[in-house]
């Protein structure tokens, strides 16, 4: 991998031999991507937290019944939250990131949502993935990484079981037939 290639707005899925580690059978998607780092929200490891309760936990009202369930996003910052959403809504703190994407991290997304007011379609994540310089790089090179397109319809619309095999399958993969052992040429 070049050192200047960013990963910023792609997948990564887990490979296989990943299995049994924290990010075994995850899809990452990646926020930003830079010479100090990386930093991404894991996309179907659903917690047992349905947004209306966590909205109710953080005393907000609710005019509509949210019974999506929170993403855990990754292991660091576990209790803060982080909203992938479409950006026919904004936020002042909005970042826009590729392909009508925004990522907020501030309050006001959830108290719209809560109101009916938010975004088409969103995802609320508690924590994230994060890489130090080079790290990922590293990571991919060991073979524990498939980078793919990311693609908003595999966030938003593809129910979570099914979304590692639905980012592989762009690049023409069936995940269920990788194998746990990495080749070298």
């Amino acid at each position: 991998m070049q050192a200047n290639t960013s990963l910023k707005h792609q997948f990564l899925i887990a490979m296989p031999n990943q299995a049994e580690s924290y990010f075994g059978g995850t899809v990452t998607y990646i926020c930003e991507h830079n010479k100090d780092g990386a930093m991404g929200l894991m996309v179907n490891r659903p917690m047992d937290l349905p947004l209306h309760q966590l909205l109710k936990q953080m005393g907000m009202d609710q005019t509509v019944e949210h019974s999506i369930l929170v993403m855990e996003g990754g292991p660091v910052n576990s209790e803060r939250g982080f909203i992938l959403h479409t950006d026919d809504v904004q936020y002042e703190s909005s970042l826009a990131l590729r392909d009508g994407l925004m990522l907020t991290t501030t309050r006001h997304v959830l108290e719209a949502i809560g109101a009916g007011k938010g975004p088409e379609k969103y995802l609320v994540a508690l924590g994230y993935t994060g890489w130090s310089e080079g790290q990922l790089e590293s990571e991919i090179l060991e073979n524990a990484w498939l980078s793919c397109p990311a693609s908003n319809e595999v966030i938003f619309d593809i129910p979570y079981e099914q979304r590692v095999q639905k980012a592989a399958s762009s690049l023409g993969i069936d995940f269920s037939l990788m194998s746990r052992e990495a080749g070298h040429a």
